[in-house]
C-alpha cells in the first residue's frame, strides 16, 4: 500500500494553532536579516530594482560589521532626530536587515547559503506588486536573474528572482493569488 504524502488538513492546521495571548497583541513582524557579501550591490538591488528605501544604517566598528535596514517607507517620513529615527526604524513592519561583515566583498570564496539547496531551510522573501508581468518585464530589462518566470512551471502568474547573494524573492500580485492558491 502506497503512503500518500500531504500536509495537514484544514482541521488539523486549525487545531495545531493556539489563540494568541492577549499580551502579544502589539507584537509585529519587524525584520528579516540577510547576510550580504557586497553592500553596494545589495543596496543598489533593494533600492533601485525592488524599490525599497534605506531606513537606517548602523556601523559596529569593534565587531567589524554594518546593518542596513530597508523597507517600503516614504523617505520624507524618516525622523531627523537620531533617537526618534532609531525608534521609528524599529517600529516599521516587515523590514529587511542586510548584515555586511566587513571584508566579505573582497573575498572571492565568500558566499552565503540561500536555503534552497540541501540542507534546505530559509526559502524566500515575498514582494507584492500590482502586476507580476509588468514587474518581471522591468526586471528582465534590468538584467535581474530569474529562478522562475511567471509562466514557467505549474504555478502561473508568480515569479522568483534572485538578489546579488542568490537569495530568492517571490514576486506576486495579491489580486491574482486567488487563481494560484487552491
Amino acid at each position: 500500500m502506497a503512503l500518500e504524502l500531504r500536509g495537514l488538513t484544514d482541521e488539523q492546521a486549525s487545531s495545531a494553532c493556539s489563540q494568541p495571548d492577549p499580551e502579544t497583541k502589539d507584537f509585529i513582524m519587524q525584520q528579516t536579516m540577510l547576510r550580504v557579501k557586497d553592500p553596494k550591490k545589495s543596496l543598489d538591488f533593494y533600492t533601485r530594482i525592488i524599490g525599497m528605501t534605506l531606513l537606517q544604517k548602523f556601523d559596529f566598528p569593534a565587531m567589524k560589521f554594518t546593518l542596513y535596514f530597508l523597507g517600503y517607507e516614504d523617505k520624507k517620513e524618516i525622523p531627523a532626530d537620531k533617537n526618534e529615527h532609531t525608534a521609528w526604524t524599529f517600529s516599521r513592519r516587515a523590514t529587511i536587515e542586510l548584515t555586511h561583515n566587513w571584508g566579505t566583498e573582497s573575498d572571492d570564496h565568500q558566499a552565503y547559503h540561500n536555503g534552497n539547496s540541501d540542507p534546505r531551510g530559509f526559502g524566500h522573501l515575498g514582494i507584492a506588486v500590482p502586476d507580476v508581468y509588468a514587474a518581471c518585464k522591468r526586471f528582465e530589462e534590468l538584467g535581474v536573474k530569474f529562478v522562475k518566470k511567471p509562466d514557467d512551471g505549474k504555478m502561473k502568474g508568480l515569479a522568483f528572482i534572485q538578489d546579488p547573494d542568490g537569495y530568492w524573492i517571490e514576486i506576486l500580485s495579491p489580486n491574482q493569488m486567488l487563481t494560484i492558491v487552491p
